[in-house]
C-alpha cells in the first residue's frame, strides 16, 4: 500500500509502506476513505514534535471501513463504516477511568501518526478499537465526520469547555484556523453575549464571520484595544489560543480580564514567556490539554441531526493519492486560503469546494 510517510524536518513522501497486520488482539485494521491534514502535521514537519521518528506514516484522522479485527474487538465488525479517533485509550488506566483518554498510560494517548503509524494512508492498524473507532451512521456523510476525529473534540474539550464559556460571556478566539473556527462554533451552544475572531488573514476573518463571529481583528493591528472598547476596558471573560506561537500566547494572556480563563489548544514548538509580574494578582486561569475525545459520542450525535456545520470548514478536497499536493495547500494556507483539506471520498479529481 501507499503512505504518507515523514523523513525528517522538510522530508516527506507519498510512497509504498508494509501493508499493516494485526499485532494485538485488541487491534483493528481499517481501510482508509477519508483523511485531511491537520496542523499538527505541519509542526511535525517543521521538527516542533521531536518525537516522531523518520519512517513514521502520518495522519491522526480518518473515516473508514474495518477490513479486519483481533480476537478482542467486540464493538465492530469486518464492513462497519467508522470514524477512526485522534486519540487511543486503552481502557483500563486510570487515566482512562477518568476518561481522560488522552493520558493514557496504557498504550494510547495520542499515537496515530505520532508513535505509530498514522491514517494519511490506504490502510491503517488501530490499537484498542473497541474505545477508539466510533461506528457511523449513514446519516453522517464521510467529510463531516472525519472533521469530528480531532478538530470539533479538540476546540470543543481543549478550547470551550476548559475555557468555561458562559451564558453573556466575551469569547476571544485567537487563530481562524480549523481548530479555531470549529471553537468558534462550539462556542455559540453556550450563549456567549459575543465571540472575536483574531487573525491576520482575511479569508480566516471572513469565514469566522460566516460562522458566527461577531467582531473580526487583525492580529497585527492591536486586537486588544478592540476587546477592551467592546467590554469597557475589562478584557474577555475566555481567551482561546488556536495557533500555538509564543507571540499568539501572549496577546491571549493581554486580552483577559481579571478573574478570565485563557485556554490554550495551539500546539507549540517554541518557549512562550508568562508574564507572571502582570497575572499573578488578576486571579487568572490557564489551561492546556491534548483531548480527550471523551465528547466524540455527542458532536457525532449533533452532526447526525444537522446541528453541527463541520463540512463547512472544508474548502479543498483531493484524492488520496494527492497527499503531497494537499500538503502544498494546506501549507500555503495564507496565499491559497485553505482552510481544512480532505482526501479520499472517492475523489477524481481536485475540487476547491469553496474558493476563500
Amino acid at each position: 500500500m501507499k503512505g504518507f510517510v515523514f523523513h525528517g524536518p522538510g522530508k516527506s513522501a507519498w510512497e509504498e509502506v508494509p501493508d499493516p497486520d494485526i499485532k494485538e488482539a485488541t487491534d483493528a485494521i481499517v481501510r482508509v476513505d477519508t483523511t485531511t491534514i491537520c496542523g499538527t502535521d505541519l509542526h511535525i514537519l517543521k521538527g516542533d514534535v521531536p518525537e516522531v521518528r523518520p519512517g513514521t506514516v502520518l495522519g491522526h484522522e480518518a473515516v473508514g471501513e474495518i477490513v479486519e479485527i483481533g480476537r478482542d474487538v467486540h464493538t465492530v465488525q469486518p464492513g462497519d463504516r467508522v470514524l477512526v479517533s485522534c486519540i487511543t485509550a486503552c481502557g483500563r488506566c486510570g487515566y482512562c477511568w477518568e476518561k481522560s483518554y488522552g493520558q493514557c498510560r496504557g498504550g494510547g494517548g495520542w499515537i496515530l501518526g505520532h508513535l505509530i503509524d498514522g491514517t494519511q494512508a490506504e490502510y491503517v492498524r488501530v490499537p484498542f478499537a473497541d474505545l477508539s473507532v466510533h461506528a457511523l451512521a449513514g446519516a453522517v456523510d464521510s467529510k463531516d465526520a472525519v472533521l469530528l476525529a480531532d478538530i470539533f473534540p479538540t476546540a470543543y474539550e481543549v478550547g470551550v469547555l476548559n475555557g468555561h464559556v458562559r451564558p453573556g460571556d466575551t469569547v476571544a478566539v485567537v487563530g481562524a484556523g480549523p481548530v479555531g473556527l470549529a471553537a468558534i462554533t462550539t462556542a455559540q451552544l453556550f450563549a456567549p453575549e459575543r465571540i472575536i475572531a483574531v487573525d491576520p488573514a482575511a479569508a480566516r476573518l471572513d469565514a469566522a464571520k460566516r460562522l458566527g463571529a461577531d467582531a473580526l481583528a487583525n492580529a497585527g493591528e492591536e486586537p486588544e484595544q478592540l476587546v477592551a472598547d467592546l467590554t469597557e476596558g475589562v478584557g474577555a471573560n475566555v481567551v482561546i489560543e488556536a495557533v500555538g506561537a509564543p507571540e499568539s500566547f501572549e496577546l491571549c494572556t493581554r486580552m483577559v480580564r481579571p478573574g478570565g480563563h485563557v485556554a490554550n489548544i495551539g500546539v507549540h514548538g517554541r518557549p512562550a514567556t508568562l508574564h507572571l509580574e502582570d497575572l499573578w494578582s488578576r486571579n487568572v486561569t490557564i489551561t492546556t490539554g491534548l483531548v480527550d475525545t471523551y465528547s466524540t459520542p455527542t458532536l457525532l450525535r449533533m452532526a447526525a441531526a444537522g446541528r453541527l456545520p463541520t463540512s463547512s470548514l472544508i474548502t479543498h478536497t483531493f484524492p488520496l493519492d494527492h497527499m503531497e499536493e494537499a500538503y502544498d495547500i494546506f501549507g500555503q494556507a495564507a496565499d491559497t486560503g485553505a482552510l481544512k483539506v480532505v482526501l479520499g471520498g472517492q475523489q477524481h479529481e481536485v475540487v476547491a469546494v469553496r474558493a476563500a
